[in-house]
């Protein structure tokens, strides 16, 4: 069975447009929450080893050496992450030696510290990555895409990539902006990284369709271009589907079985593998064909 995708194209374009109008207004509302990386501080990681000890125990600890403004949030069963501004590593043996003379049992399992300097730092030089990648991946089409000028020009079919590459990230920064807010969600590197990760699977499914319609613009100039998109879709979709499929399995079991500290890198890698895989199929190709068609009315006007 062939599914129409270019004639109900609207449809898809209508979801994926109340998803990014979503993101934008969640993300100029309350913003991304920046953690630790991006706006310095220190993280210390215990071990409770089923020690009885609560939240506010551990803040007094801190206060005794001038460390007011300590967040504590669990980690499994037996564990405890502490933020905290940006403290020296004497005060960090001297804050160590107090946990564990007063609470036997407690061990540090981590700690690291970031000063702001080099978390603004960080912050410029992740925005910049995450730009270079994507206009990176629309030169690197143009230039793939360089013999296919008929009926669309070669630059083309990277700006459609582009705009669902966008898509792609709107859709999960706007999901942490709005986890930030209700649910006090930081975002760190790793967030970054899992971010250009969604590019590379996104642009990898984008460009199987594409190429199909390449390879049938060659073999079968006679076509019409919305039959070509069309079919080059349904022959790509099942292969899409079950790649995008299989790893999303995968991320799943990440996410239910796996350390606590890599859920929200996985979180992000589960939505944009989802509407990367979602982009391809039903909004890249379909915007290729909107693009063409506008063209040639420009044409016949003229």
């Amino acid at each position: 069975m062939t599914i129409e995708f270019v004639k109900n194209r609207k449809i898809n374009y209508a979801i994926s447009f109340i998803l990014i109008v979503g993101s934008i207004v969640s993300l100029a509302l309350f913003s991304l929450k920046p953690g630790m990386d991006f706006i310095g501080g220190s993280l210390l990681e215990l071990n409770l080893n089923k020690t009885a000890i609560s939240s506010d125990q551990i803040k007094s600890v801190f206060s005794q050496f001038g460390v007011n403004d300590v967040v504590i949030s669990a980690i499994g069963d037996n564990g405890l992450l502490i933020r905290t501004r940006e403290i020296s590593e004497d005060e960090h043996q001297q804050i160590i030696k107090q946990l564990t003379s007063q609470f036997p049992g407690v061990e540090e399992s981590r700690f690291e510290s970031v000063g702001p300097t080099i978390g603004r730092e960080l912050k410029n030089k992740s925005i910049t990555g995450v730009v270079f990648v994507m206009l990176g991946i629309g030169l690197y089409l143009t230039w793939a895409f360089r013999k296919v000028s008929r009926p669309m020009s070669s630059w083309k079919y990277g700006v459609v990539t582009l705009v669902a590459l966008l898509h792609d990230v709107l859709i999960p920064i706007g999901v942490f902006a709005l986890l930030g807010h209700f649910c006090g969600i930081e975002i760190d590197s790793n967030f970054i990284v899992a971010l250009l990760v969604v590019l590379g699977f996104s642009v990898h499914d984008t460009i199987v369709v594409l190429d199909r319609i390449r390879e049938k613009l060659r073999l079968m100039p006679g076509l019409e271009f919305s039959s070509t998109i069309n079919q080059s879709i349904n022959e790509t979709m099942a292969r899409s589907i079950n790649t995008s499929l299989t790893l999303i399995l995968v991320l799943l079991a990440l996410f239910i079985f796996g350390p606590v500290s890599l859920k929200n890198f996985v979180l992000v890698l589960l939505i944009g593998t989802f509407f990367g895989t979602y982009s391809s199929i039903f909004i890249a190709s379909p915007l290729l064909y909107d693009w063409y068609r506008l063209t040639q009315r420009r044409q016949v006007k003229k």
